[in-house]
């Protein structure tokens, strides 16, 4: 059992979730391998998930279509069903909040537990951890794997790289135990640690969790500053984040990121596109009665190990929340820093957000017009379909409003 002075806290992670569904559904796919993949004609052949019999071949997520299928020439390829997999998330979710109100969402399919007040009620964390996994495979026909720890980010290192490779699928990480278990792994196995840090980490010879564990703090935050606290607390697994249903309720941002299905090559094609993720970013700050006083525009080149593309910011004289207000910014941006090369991907963000409820009055401006005309469209696209009133411009050959309303998260419902 644990420390009574202990938190106890589960990472759990759906095994191939979104495949693991699609055999759910079809049982003519339980022994076959199959991928859960976009539309290779457009820009979205990648793999988004791969059932265990794919993995045995090679395949990986995040890896082209076609790739994967020439490791694997009886590859069965299935279109993503997002309206179905997040409906299934949602479902997990009330399993979770039966054994403990304390669920905090971290992806579609990942979600951390807060079980502490709980284990006098279902035993030990082991024994919680086996009843959580029967119950969602009793329900759902989908296999998770459980990462305890007394915080988050001991539970996310123990279900990524124990409970994971484990028959059963559960590992307990002990910060008593990590010079046994976590320090003998590659330092980019650490949380947090990505490519670019780990080329770092290389340059100064380490190349394993313990021996950044045995530096002193300060030399990490001497290059990297607070990050590099962090880093070293992550290395002895020290965490002090709470599990709870508001870690997203303070906002720091809204924005809107999209892969075109082809290369725009014209600055009036891109505009088109930016116009429309203005569009979105405005609705959904609407809906959250929020506005924002900075936009930043990233945008990314076609030839991608050229490193094409930029990402800038600027400061707006009022706060807003109106598409054309920030569009006329966000061209400024694009106009300012964009290279002439071909675009394969843009995105949108609005920062430093306050509340909708008080707007500084304009002599020149109808403000309020304008806000009850966006309110209006807004109620349309809600009741008939965001694709139920458009914008000219999202007609042409270059607008992907209509083929964005067809979609969850940039797949097909």
């Amino acid at each position: 059992m644990p420390n009574a002075n202990k938190r106890c806290v589960f990472l759990i992670d759906m095994e191939s979730f979104y495949a693991s569904i699609e055999k759910g559904a079809n049982p003519a796919l339980r022994n076959q391998p199959i991928v859960v993949a976009g539309d290779p004609q457009r820009r979205s052949g990648v793999v988004l998930a791969a059932c265990p019999i794919a993995k045995s071949y090679g395949v990986i997520t995040a890896e082209a279509l076609w790739q994967a299928q020439q490791k694997c020439r009886k590859l069965v390829v299935v279109r993503p069903r997002m309206e179905m997999y997040l409906q299934i998330s949602m479902h997990i979710t009330a399993i979770f909040e039966s054994f403990t109100d304390k669920v905090e969402p971290y992806s579609v399919d990942e979600q951390f537990l807060d079980v502490t007040g709980s284990l006098h009620l279902f035993g030990d964390p082991l024994q919680l951890a086996a009843q959580i996994q029967k119950r969602v495979w009793a329900d759902t026909g989908i296999r998770c794997r459980v990462g305890i720890g007394e915080n988050k980010v001991l539970a996310k290192m123990a279900c990524d790289n124990f409970a994971k490779k484990r028959k059963d699928g559960i590992f307990w990480l002990k910060r008593e135990e990590l010079e046994e278990t976590l320090w003998k792994l590659p330092v980019e196995k650490m949380f947090g640690v990505g490519s670019r840090m780990k080329r770092h980490f290389h340059r100064m010879g380490i190349y394993q969790i313990g021996q950044l564990a045995k530096l002193s703090p300060d030399v990490l935050t001497r290059h990297w500053g607070v990050n590099g606290e962090v880093l070293w607390r992550t290395a002895h697994g020290l965490d002090d984040s709470p599990v709870s249903l508001d870690v997203y309720g303070t906002q720091k941002g809204i924005g809107h990121h999209m892969t075109l299905p082809r290369d725009y090559h014209t600055a009036k094609d891109i505009k088109v596109v930016l116009l429309e993720l203005c569009e979105e970013v405005c609705r959904r700050a609407r809906k959250k009665e929020l506005m924002g006083s900075v936009v930043s525009v990233g945008c990314r080149g076609a030839n991608l190990s050229a490193g094409e593309g930029f990402g800038r910011q600027m400061k707006l004289a009022e706060a807003t929340n109106d598409a054309m207000e920030l569009y006329e910014a966000a061209c400024r941006l694009f106009d300012r820093h964009w290279q002439q090369t071909p675009v394969r991907s843009i995105g949108v963000n609005l920062e430093q957000l306050i509340s909708d409820h008080a707007v500084q009055l304009n002599l020149f401006t109808d403000n309020h017009k304008r806000r009850s005309l966006a309110r209006t469209i807004d109620e349309i696209r809600t009741r008939f379909g965001p694709d139920a009133i458009l914008r000219a411009a999202s007609v042409t050959e270059a607008g992907q409003a209509k083929e964005r309303a067809r979609k969850i998260g940039g797949h097909y419902k």
